[in-house]
């Protein structure tokens, strides 16, 4: 079933122009808003668990991005139903300390659709801050939550919000001589499991399509290593090419209609394009190092790699065509993984140093280079579709355990897996 099959128009609500309330999401430690969300007013009993869930939702949505701090219920004073006759009184919130506060209905159009209204209210200046109504069906209620989410950080931060997207990662069981690893996909905050391959085949490394319901991955499927190409709608699995070599580490291109990834053919491992449309592939580089883990710059036009060419295992940076290979990253240790940031202003990557790992982030032209967490092991960085956080996961013996943390190094999260995950893969904002 289509994940994305959502009916839904927005009705743009009365909005001043210029909110008051503001949130510089660039410092280090940032102090959360406070914020309250309130329980949405059900116009019919059958809401009544709508009109919970999707506050609850939004409410764990802005905790978990350590920018928010939602005020208890149980500190409430004004509810539901009085806001939805006479608005929010603004003394009340005030004094439970709540800077902005989130309201909203689930009510039932004339064409049976449900309607679910949010607004979003600055109390300070007793302004409303935003305003819009969904209709939709009502199997659909997270996913309003997560759009609201959406709504409510961007207005409040000034950036796009992160919650209306997917996660992709490997499922691991198993012992550590017979570990079993599937294709698996949920919500970015844990819900809506569910695995897309079966237990039979080893699978690794797996991508969004930027553009289209489509995943790439590497798979051992018949006991040799190829790239592989999977339809989220449809379920179908298709290679992508069947190279003489071993292929792996592919990724998109940022319009989706390529996929870069490495090859390895008579004892030497280059990079490659392929055009999906016309599965036409060309060599990207030649060198007598290991050139491997490829990912396009956002506009397309460069591509970051790791390559031992130069002696160590290190980050470069060279044209899409495959020219102008140049080495960014020189501090001590080796680097790997890296990631482009959605934004185009960081490139993620993975530092082997003195026995730890370490995630960290450098600019493309090589300077900056800023430590954000370590471990043991981790590994297999990813973006959120904002470029505000970053996914990877950490490895300690057997198990395995997939976080997120922000960029300035705070608010790290483990995610709720139902077993160990490896290899996550954030998606775009959902369409």
């Amino acid at each position: 079933m289509r994940f994305l099959s959502l009916l839904m128009i927005m009705l743009a609500l009365s909005v001043p122009a210029h909110a008051q309330l503001r949130v510089d999401v660039n410092k280090g430690k940032i102090e959360p808003v406070p914020i309250a969300i309130s329980p949405f007013y059900p116009e019919r009993p059958e809401f009544a668990q709508f009109a919970k869930d999707i506050p609850d939702i939004i409410t764990n949505n802005l905790r978990g991005s350590g920018l928010f701090k939602p005020v208890s219920p149980g500190a409430f004073i004004q509810d539901a139903a009085s806001i939805q006759k006479e608005g929010p009184r603004f003394a009340e919130w005030k004094a439970i300390n709540s800077q902005a506060l989130v309201t909203g209905s689930v009510t039932q159009a004339p064409d049976g659709r449900t309607r679910v209204e949010f607004r979003l209210w600055d109390v300070f200046s007793q302004k409303q801050i935003s305003g819009m109504a969904y209709m939709t069906t009502p199997q659909n209620w997270r996913r309003i939550a997560h759009i609201i989410s959406d709504e409510v950080y961007k207005r409040v931060t000034g950036e796009d919000g992160y919650f209306d997207s997917r996660i992709v990662y490997i499922s691991e069981t198993g012992s550590a001589t017979n570990r079993i690893k599937r294709l698996a996909i949920m919500d970015q905050d844990g819900a809506n499991h569910r695995y897309l391959t079966d237990e039979g085949t080893l699978v690794l490394t797996p991508r969004f399509s930027p553009t289209a319901q489509e995943i790439t991955y590497m798979s051992y499927k018949g006991g040799k290593p190829r790239v592989y190409l999977y339809n989220i709608d449809t379920g179908r699995q298709e290679v992508l090419g069947d190279f003489p070599g071993m292929t792996f580490a592919p990724r998109f291109s940022p319009d989706g209609n390529k996929v870069v990834m490495s090859m390895s053919q008579n004892g030497n491992t280059d990079l490659y394009e392929m055009d999906l449309r016309s599965r036409r592939s060309r060599k990207l580089t030649d060198t007598t190092g290991i050139d491997t883990a490829p990912c396009y710059s956002p506009d397309g036009r460069q591509i970051v790699f790791e390559s031992d060419r130069g002696g160590t295992q290190q980050l470069y940076v060279m044209d899409a065509n495959g020219g102008g290979a140049r080495r960014i990253s020189f501090g001590d240790g080796r680097y790997a993984n890296p990631v482009w940031s959605p934004r185009g202003d960081l490139i993620a990557f993975i530092k082997m140093s003195g026995g730890q790992f370490y995630l960290g982030v450098i600019r493309p032209d090589g300077s900056g280079e800023r430590l954000i967490t370590q471990a043991y092991h981790v590994e297999g960085p990813t973006w959120s579709p904002n470029g505000r956080v970053i996914g990877y996961f950490k490895q300690n013996g057997n198990s395995s355990k997939i976080y997120t943390i922000d960029i300035t190094g705070y608010n790290e999260r483990q995610l709720p897996l139902p077993r160990d995950g490896s290899d996550p893969a954030w998606s775009p904002i959902n369409q």
